[in-house]
């Protein structure tokens, strides 16, 4: 399905630019504090209409933490941090600041009534030293040894001081449940059925429509040759160069993440603004901890203070790839609203200049291969402020969060391109972000130049005389020429494809995580 918006041309390719310059893979122990709490660590920041059957008047927000879950990783697996809060944060109407909140808070509690599964061994009765005592499947008297739960509430206005009041399940619950981990094929013989009954539909205060909410451990969806990519780009990224096959994934198909996933009706969320809406994740930690010498399994340390933020994330590896290393923790403990003051790490991005460096011997460039623009000032506009007639709020403050334009029709999974609008598929990304997106072949192409080059998009851009699937389609954007890249039309690729046939095709889209045994 293809929307015909009229676009001016340099609003559009400079979204694309400026996006695929913050994506090179996603946000992965990306800053040297959060290596330090990584179940704070958010990984994958995902937005879009919502393309399931019948759920087109909903948007889907994913948030993703704990990176590189190994499936086998027990016995403890990949709890969230009871002591920490987790929240999606919605700006609709482009000042940079939070109208809506969504705040998760998380708890644990042992099985048995709160005194865990015990087995007598002689005249003793001992702990167990497991999650469970046997098989699980969701009943009330499964052998499950640890419980964990979490509330979620919505707070309107600031996140600390606004108005907040709890979500709940239609049937009235106040705490929901988040399935166990997969732990494997005998403890949890049909993980998929298991997790789907922790699929809540809630009642969201301010909202008449219901929407929907689960928390749990997903499968990795983030595409990425990760190994190569940070051994210094360790590949010709071209294809036709390296094989662009699944086998050099190093993501999909080996690890979990946990996903923070809502489904809010557009009504709700858009508010008074002009249908585009700002979104991020951020995590939170008390400001002080002292250490407890006796821990015991209610707590290893007391925490006390204001909330300090420890994590944010929106648009894929931002703080990865264009973020400075002296910044990166400062970037994750900001607001949107203090962005300007890293306004340099866009307007003269690195990341082209270090591919320079390692490619333009191999590509047979007789000179530097990095896009001469400079400053990058079509970057600053989209990457900070978005575009009029696509994703521009009503107001405009500078400041990295991923913009949805919720006006854009969903595609059809069948239909959509992992290029996103660039593929001519205007609800993918940068317009939000779907889970088959593939943003780091977006990227590698788009951040050397290709966008000062012809491109199919004449038609979607309403171009006077241009027609789909014709040479009349291939239009020229206007930002930069094609001699400010030199090889901004060569097929850049990381060899690690993924679309949206490799995900869900239904909320919570992300697929039951990858068994620790007997897969």
């Amino acid at each position: 399905m293809r929307t015909n918006l009229k676009l001016g041309q340099g609003a559009l390719v400079a979204t694309l630019v400026a996006a695929a310059c913050g994506a090179q893979a996603s946000s992965h122990r990306e800053a040297p504090g959060i290596t330090e709490s990584p179940k704070v660590d958010a990984t994958d920041f995902y937005m879009f209409r919502s393309y399931q059957a019948a759920r087109e008047d909903f948007v889907t927000i994913i948030a993703n933490y704990q990176p590189l879950q190994a499936p086998y990783g027990g016995p403890n697996y990949f709890t969230m941090d009871s002591d920490a809060i987790y929240e999606i944060h919605i700006d609709n109407d482009g000042d940079a600041i939070e109208d809506l909140t969504f705040q998760f808070d998380f708890d644990n509690a042992l099985g048995a009534d709160g005194n865990g599964i015990a087995l007598t061994i002689g005249d003793e009765t001992v702990a167990i030293p497991l999650k469970t005592a046997g098989s699980i499947t969701g009943d009330d008297g499964d052998p499950l040894n640890e419980i964990e739960t979490y509330s979620l509430d919505v707070i309107r206005g600031d996140r600390r001081s606004g108005d907040a009041e709890p979500i709940v399940g239609l049937d009235g619950r106040r705490t929901f449940v988040k399935p166990l981990d997969n732990i494997g094929t005998k403890t949890i013989p049909d993980y998929e059925a298991y997790a789907d009954q922790y699929i809540y539909k809630v009642d969201i205060p301010g909202c008449e429509m219901q929407g929907r909410v689960f928390a749990g451990q997903r499968a990795e969806a983030f595409a990425v040759n990760l190994g190569e990519i940070f051994d210094l780009v360790n590949l010709v990224p071209l294809e036709g160069a390296i094989e662009n096959s699944r086998e050099n994934d190093d993501l999909i198909d080996r690890f979990n993440v946990t996903s923070l996933a809502l489904e809010l009706p557009i009504s709700c969320v858009i508010g008074d603004g002009n249908g585009v809406i700002g979104g991020w994740t951020t995590s939170s930690l008390p400001q002080a901890e002292i250490e407890d010498p006796s821990p015991t399994y209610e707590g290893t340390s007391v925490h006390g203070g204001a909330w300090v933020q420890q994590s944010r994330l929106s648009a894929p590896l931002v703080n990865e790839v264009v973020i400075g290393l002296p910044d990166k923790d400062l970037f994750n403990a900001a607001e949107p609203t203090q962005d300007s003051a890293l306004a340099t790490y866009v307007t003269n991005p690195t990341l082209p200049a270090l591919i320079d460096i390692l490619f333009r011997d191999a590509l047979g460039a007789p000179g530097n291969i990095a896009p001469s623009n400079l400053p990058r000032q079509d970057l600053v506009t989209a990457f900070l402020t978005g575009f009029p007639g696509l994703n521009q709020q009503a107001t405009v403050t500078p400041s990295e969060m991923m913009r949805l334009n919720t006006a854009v029709p969903p595609t059809p999974r069948q239909q959509q391109s992992n290029f996103g609008v660039v593929g001519e598929d205007l609800a993918g990304f940068p317009n939000g972000r779907r889970p088959g997106d593939d943003v780091v072949d977006i990227a590698l192409r788009v951040v050397m130049g290709a966008l000062c080059h012809p491109v199919p998009l004449g038609a979607e851009l309403g171009v006077e005389g241009a027609e789909e699937d014709t040479e009349s389609d291939l239009v020229n954007l206007g930002l930069c020429a094609p001699g400010d890249a030199p090889v901004g039309d060569q097929p850049f690729i990381d060899g690690a494809p993924v679309s949206a046939l490799d995900v869900g095709g239904q909320f919570p889209y992300l697929r039951a995580p990858l068994p620790g045994a007997g897969g």
